[in-house]
């Protein structure tokens, strides 16, 4: 990507997405039983600014792949499905507010600014939770999720992991960050 073509790829960066987005495809039938290639495919043709954000779902380590489609809206939903929380997007706080009001030692970035630089959406808890019934995630990590509200404005976030053959949903100030705590996201093409 060059700074004047910000949201596009370059031939060779959208040749090697699409294969490796086929790839993965091929590879996870069981993400998506009964969907075909060829029609996600023509979605992604069609949609160049979200193919650049699956790539940047790519380059960070989430390896996205397709897990579900909305009758309603004529959509293709994409979760990062790496084993563990994507590797270029640990060790983040949860939000900027979180990133501000930390004095010292504070992280680079944080999961919602990074999630909306990439186009993407934070998963929330019940998406996390379709993501487990499709394999074994963050059996060694764990994810910031979409927290509501209610949480936040009393300066708490939500993440979870897998562990136990159970899925487990904590808290946490919005303002920690460690290097084994990422975020997954999910996104509609």
């Amino acid at each position: 990507m060059t700074m004047g073509n910000k949201k596009r790829l370059s031939p060779e960066q959208h040749k090697e997405i699409l294969s490796a987005l086929k790839s993965r495809f091929e590879q996870n039938m069981n993400r998506h039983k009964g969907f075909e290639w060829s029609n996600i495919q023509v979605k992604l043709e069609a949609n160049t600014e979200k193919l650049w954000s699956l790539n940047e779902m790519e380059r960070t380590g989430g390896e996205p792949d397709v897990v579900d489609y909305d009758k309603k809206t004529g959509e293709y939903i994409f979760y990062d499905c790496s084993a563990e929380s994507p590797k270029g997007r640990r060790s983040v706080c949860y939000d900027r507010k979180a990133l501000e009001s930390r004095k010292e030692h504070k992280p680079e970035n944080s999961a919602t600014d990074m999630a909306a630089s990439m186009g993407i959406e934070l998963l929330t808890e019940e998406q996390y939770r379709d993501l487990q019934k499709l394999g074994n995630f963050d059996t060694k990590t764990s994810s910031w999720v979409k927290t509501p509200s209610e949480i936040r404005e009393l300066g708490g976030a939500i993440f979870t992991d897998f562990r136990y053959g159970n899925v487990f949903v904590y808290h946490n100030g919005a303002e920690s960050y460690y290097g084994a705590r990422g975020f997954r996201g999910s996104l509609r093409v």
